[in-house]
């Protein structure tokens, strides 16, 4: 048998949900593997589960493998239709029960804090309950829609023991990051929200416990596309290099889908230019009767499954990337993993807004539109594609992809567990 001398758990809504942390979660298990870690266990939820609640999901066809060492985890729930909501919650603290306790020196990742950091907390606490021999370092990383989506909400009603519950939980973990200094920010501001109406004092612990970790991203899987490869994949789509516009990212009202339409038939550059809308996601149906609205709705396509590897051959060969998210009482992108990647494949200019913490993702290397602003939306694709040269284009992009290589999946894996190795170390 092998021995097993540490270990990573990750608690994630993993693949195959659409969502930019689900890749994160992969992306930090399988460098784990290369930093030495001798197994990662991806702890998450039953399939069917995940397609109840409405998440977007990938075909699971195109879900790419694991490396051996990683496994992914979907525990059964516990107990009968008499716990119709935390029989599933109850089978994933369990399982994270026994991982604490089998004697496996452990580093515990939860991503979001409503319900994974939650999940995390409660378990280590069953785990000295037992009085078994404990090893865990525990890491929560906030990823800003859980605050917006639970805590900004528990605020707003006044519902102290909500808002308390999850603020308490992420900051009795080890250590508390966030993904973007807006995050980060934005849990701060909830907690002295908090503060004011109850006389606690979570922001002034937010402040001391809290740094920045951004999205780690697989840097590989972007940069030095082969162009054969490129080739055979749009032409595989019927399309162009550089015959094409780009949104890739869930289909829900918060990433300014609507107003892309709009512009896009504004700019006249579909004249020579397809629309490729490319995700799944609630509002999927909605967005179609937009375009088959549009006086250009010839020239849009929508394609919902597109896999991990065909996506940055894809973001490549796009004349421009387009991401116009909005802020929403329901959402806010609080980072933006996909202009990241895009920025790293290459390709056309990236056209976005300054929602949340995407200038942190961005940094000055996009050409950025106010937020539901068709008119300028078809004013940057226009300069994005025709008043800009080839040259100038790939300038661009060289520029771009050098920003983005900070939030490559090892720097990030090193940056955030620098801290937990150099506890180790101190504790030996």
């Amino acid at each position: 048998m092998t021995t097993i001398d540490n270990r990573l758990v990750i608690i994630v809504r993993a693949d195959p949900v659409i969502c930019g942390h689900s890749v994160e979660a992969r992306n930090l298990a399988e460098t784990a593997l290369e930093r030495g870690f001798d197994e990662v266990r991806i702890v998450t939820w039953p399939i069917d589960v995940l397609e109840r609640a409405g998440l977007p999901l990938k075909p699971l066809d195109s879900v790419l493998p694991y490396s051996d060492g990683i496994f992914v985890e979907r525990p059964a729930p516990v107990g009968d239709y008499k716990v119709p909501d935390g029989r599933h919650l109850a089978g994933i603290t369990g399982r994270l029960v026994e991982l604490f306790t089998d004697g496996v020196p452990t580093v515990c990742l939860s991503l979001y804090l409503s319900p994974h950091t939650i999940a995390a907390s409660d378990a280590v606490r069953a785990a000295h309950g037992t009085g078994l021999p404990v090893n865990v370092t525990t890491i929560a990383e906030a990823v800003g829609s859980d605050v917006t989506n639970v805590v900004r909400t528990a605020v707003e009603e006044g519902r102290l023991g909500a808002a308390a519950h999850i603020l308490t939980s992420y900051l009795s973990q080890d250590y508390c990051v966030a993904v973007s200094d807006y995050t980060r920010q934005l849990i701060i501001s909830e907690a002295e929200r908090v503060d004011a109406q109850h006389g606690t004092r979570f922001a002034e612990q937010c402040r001391a416990k809290i740094t920045v970790s951004y999205p780690a991203i697989d840097a590989d899987a972007y940069v030095d596309l082969d162009d054969g490869v490129l080739d055979d994949v749009l032409r595989a789509r019927g399309l162009e290099r550089d015959g094409y516009v780009l949104f890739l990212s869930r289909l829900t009202h918060a990433k300014g889908v609507e107003e892309l339409i709009e512009g896009f038939e504004r700019s006249g550059v579909h004249g020579d230019k397809t629309l490729v809308i490319a995700g799944r996601g609630p509002q999927a149906d909605a967005f179609r009767a937009a375009a088959a609205a549009s006086g250009v709705s010839s020239r849009i396509r929508f394609l919902d499954d597109v896999g991990d590897a065909e996506k940055p051959y894809l973001m490549k060969g796009c004349a421009a990337f387009v991401l116009p998210s909005k802020p929403r009482p329901e959402f806010v992108e609080t980072f933006g993993i996909a202009l990241a990647e895009k920025m790293l494949a290459g390709g056309g200019p990236i056209i976005t807004t300054l929602t949340g913490g995407i200038g942190e993702a961005i940094g000055d290397h996009a050409i950025v539109v106010p937020v539901e602003d068709p008119d300028a939306i078809a004013r940057a694709l226009v300069r994005a594609i025709v008043e800009t040269t080839a040259d100038e284009r790939n300038e661009w992009a060289v520029r771009a992809r050098e920003y983005a290589l900070q939030f490559d999946r090892r720097v990030v894996f090193d940056r955030m567990f620098e801290p937990v190795v150099r506890r180790a170390v101190s504790v030996r």
